[in-house]
């Protein structure tokens, strides 16, 4: 990919009043992280051509279910989505794009605009979320969590460490630790549309303490198994 140095632009309102869609089923960006992207439909290199020759920025949606019998069309998206900056991208021969997407904020859906290119247009604007006192400690309850799983995973680290230095706010720490360990659509979903930092932290934690019994399990279970294969 063309990693070339790009400074991401100032969401000023009239970058979100015109801001190019990419919806997607099941895919949720969040603020922070690094999504690879695949556009191959010609409505959507036709967006990736105009992104990166222009503000670098896109937003990604996730569809609502039941999109399938309209996809072609314009089915409706959640109300909550992320606006990305294009942070690297390759245009292959065949006109296809290879786009790494990282998050840049939260956004909330206005309206969609009439359809005067081939991919969607939205207006969207800044969503404001609710901060406590006491994040900062539940935030570093989180990260001591992490951590405590990433010793178990030694392969994660060179992917998370970066980013758990950049996450300098409560927020930007659990969407970081969101997008890393949490898989299923429909609970990254939620996370995203959560816009209480609290209740985010409390969810992504619990969701790392899952993690954190099941290598337990695993790590006694695969002892098991080896004294069993001594005796």
């Amino acid at each position: 990919m063309n990693r070339e140095t790009h400074t991401a632009p100032e969401l000023t309102d009239a970058l979100l009043g015109r801001l190019p869609l990419f919806p997607l089923p099941n895919t949720v960006l969040f603020p922070g992280v690094v999504l690879p992207l695949h556009l191959f439909e010609p409505r959507y290199r036709a967006l990736a051509e105009h992104c990166v020759n222009g503000a670098r920025v896109m937003a990604l949606g996730t569809l609502l279910p039941g999109y399938e019998a309209h996809y072609d069309e314009r089915p409706p998206i959640h109300p909550i989505l992320t606006v990305g900056s294009i942070a690297a991208e390759r245009r292959l021969p065949d006109g296809r794009w290879d786009i790494a997407l990282k998050g840049l904020a939260r956004i909330e859906l206005v309206e969609e605009l009439p359809p005067t290119e081939p991919y969607r247009l939205i207006r969207a604007r800044r969503v404001r979320e609710h901060e406590r006192n006491d994040d900062r400690l539940a935030a570093e309850r989180l990260r001591s969590a992490v951590v405590q799983v990433a010793n178990r995973l030694p392969a994660l680290w060179p992917q998370l460490s970066p980013q758990l230095l950049q996450a300098r706010t409560p927020s930007a720490l659990a969407d970081v630790v969101a997008g890393t360990f949490v898989d299923k659509p429909e609970e990254r979903t939620k996370l995203l549309a959560e816009l209480s930092v609290s209740r985010r932290i409390d969810a992504v934690h619990d969701h790392l303490a899952a993690v954190l019994l099941d290598l337990a399990m695993r790590e006694r279970q695969s002892a098991d198994a080896a004294q069993d294969d001594l005796h």
